[in-house]
């Protein structure tokens, strides 16, 4: 069975169609969710796509916290639901405290936009389980506030309960302890500043953010 994946589309998302493209050239299939909608519908796994939710004008994901859909956003990760945020939906779900810790301008007030190396760091999320800690992915940046910042309470806590899902090898925006990714208590909300969906065809010169999709369909 196929299995189906909601991208929610905010004012100002700009990666959703990238990402349905993504899903379904790893075989499954991708639907678009508004952000005014009530209702996910019947889907299996649900990513926020990265952007400028609203412009970002007031802080990256700060409106879009409040679209409608992220009730149901919210019940369906409750629910054991595999939620991912990608860039901007990784600041959205940070927002909406479906994660801890905050996204923050990168070091230097740089916009980033190259690949990266990413370690695989905890294996218990909807999108690295099946591959090893230790991994590295290439997988592309493009941000301008993916500095992940926490106190050092949640650090400590992170790292204590594996939340703690990749990291960068050379940390480009100066985010707390390299961290790239992370996820609930759970592992089923995953919030990432890398863009997995650009790094799923040979074409685009790798094809290891496959890896993490391919892991989403099979959780979903």
């Amino acid at each position: 069975m196929t299995a189906k994946v909601g991208v929610v589309v905010f004012p100002g998302s700009n990666c959703e169609q990238d990402v349905i493209e993504a899903v379904e050239t790893v075989g499954g299939s991708g639907r678009l969710l508004w952000h005014k909608d009530h209702c996910l519908g019947d889907v299996d796994a649900v990513v926020l796509p990265g952007g400028f939710a609203h412009g970002d004008y007031l802080r990256a994901g700060a409106m879009a916290r409040f679209s409608p859909i992220m009730d149901s956003v919210a019940d369906f990760a409750r629910q054991g639901g595999p939620v991912v945020g990608i860039c901007n939906g990784f600041q959205i779900l940070a927002e909406a405290q479906l994660l801890p810790g905050a996204l923050y301008k990168n070091r230097g007030l740089r916009f980033l936009c190259q690949s990266e190396t990413l370690r695989v760091e905890s294996v218990n999320s909807v999108l690295t389980r099946g591959l090893s800690p230790g991994d590295e992915l290439c997988i592309p940046i493009n941000h301008f506030e993916g500095n992940y910042i926490c106190s050092e309470e949640t650090l400590v806590a992170l790292r204590d309960k594996g939340q703690i899902v990749l990291t960068y090898r050379d940390n480009p925006n100066g985010a707390t302890a390299d961290i790239a990714g992370i996820c609930n208590e759970n592992g089923n909300v995953v919030g990432l500043m890398p863009h997995p969906e650009r790094a799923a065809h040979p074409l685009l010169g790798s094809t290891d953010g496959a890896l993490l999709l391919k892991v989403l369909l099979s959780d979903g």
